[in-house]
């Protein structure tokens, strides 16, 4: 990237079931956990090769197809767009996980090899029974936090942003990761909501050789990255919102991710309201757009009591705190105005 970015702060001797989440979320910087997964199993297999670790993998699959992306060698490791931006570099396929292991395998020297990338796989689902030893216990915190698994070669997945927290563990393989913090968004130069290699917007400039002619305000992303490399049973907290590009740096790597956020389960996702907002606002006359982010400002981004603090308890209705009672007559409401 021709500029070398700031380490990522560490906090070393840190253990499952006793996860600093709280100091984690309070400080909302990315910080890495060094060693935390460090006993799991998964992470002894793979130090021992790459056949050690598949075989470990392929002893808790289940026979059910699982999807994954797949590119020719043309791909180079990073799924993402063909020239337009209008269709992705890769196909969807599906098979069992230890086919693509083999088929992974199968490739392990070559020097230009196929791109394969099982991405974000319920690990319950996949592989039952893999995280009795390999875990991060989030239960023990009251923190409900299913994990996914990514498998793959050396596949370099975009810089993107993700709205729930997250905790990656690198089980296998190692793995390079740049962030940045939210308010980079501009600078990054985020490509199509739709479609995208996987789920959410990604940034179009190529981290390995950017063409800061066409993406300059690059360089001042730049200027704000972080970055780290996990090595096998390390961790990064990820906080929500923040940029990460990620470079899975060997031939064969397994990470572990948990995503959880704090917001009660009758909150849907902001990308709703994103979306319905470039319906609604985004086109309108400057001036009104001006209006709408003072009224925006007023009743969303500032603190959440002021609107309704003038009004009595029983008057303030959506002013006041949601539930989940609250929440569904709302999205009914919305629903209903929405097929008018």
């Amino acid at each position: 990237m021709g500029q070398v970015a700031a380490p990522i702060r560490e906090l070393p001797a840190c253990r499952p079931g006793a996860l600093p989440l709280g100091a984690l979320l309070d400080a909302g910087e990315p910080v890495v956990l060094r060693g935390v997964a460090a006993h799991w199993p998964l992470v002894a297999a793979g130090r021992g090769g790459v056949q050690a670790a598949m075989d470990y993998l392929k002893a808790h699959a289940t026979e059910r197809p699982v999807q994954y992306s797949h590119g020719d060698r043309e791909v180079a490791g990073r799924p993402f767009y063909r020239a337009g931006f209008t269709a992705l570099n890769c196909e969807v396929r599906r098979a069992r996980l230890d086919q693509v292991l083999d088929e992974i395998a199968g490739h392990l020297d070559d020097a230009a090899p196929p791109t394969f990338y099982v991405a974000s796989q319920r690990v319950d689902a996949c592989m039952p029974g893999l995280r009795t030893d390999n875990d991060l216990d989030f239960a023990a915190h009251g923190v409900e936090a299913p994990p996914s698994i990514w498998i793959g070669n050396r596949v370099t997945a975009s810089c993107h942003y993700d709205a729930p927290n997250n905790i990656a563990c690198c089980a296998v393989g190692r793995r390079r990761f740049t962030l940045f913090p939210p308010d980079q968004i501009g600078n990054l130069y985020p490509g199509p909501l739709d479609p995208t290699p996987g789920g959410q917007a990604v940034s179009v400039v190529d981290f390995a050789q950017p063409d800061f002619e066409r993406f300059p305000r690059f360089r001042e992303a730049l200027a704000t990255a972080r970055s780290a490399e996990l090595e096998p049973g390390d961790a990064l907290f990820i906080p929500s919102m923040w940029w990460h590009h990620v470079e899975a740096l060997a031939p064969f790597n397994v990470l572990v991710n948990y995503w959880w956020t704090g917001a009660p389960a009758w909150m849907p996702s902001p990308m709703h309201a994103l979306h319905l907002a470039l319906w609604a606002i985004r086109d309108r006359p400057e001036r009104e757009k001006q209006a709408w982010r003072e009224v925006f400002d007023y009743y969303v981004f500032g603190p959440c009591e002021r609107a309704g603090a003038h009004l009595p308890e029983a008057a303030r209705g959506l002013l006041g705190p949601l539930d989940d009672t609250r929440a569904r007559q709302l999205r009914a409401s919305l629903i209903d105005r929405l097929n008018r």
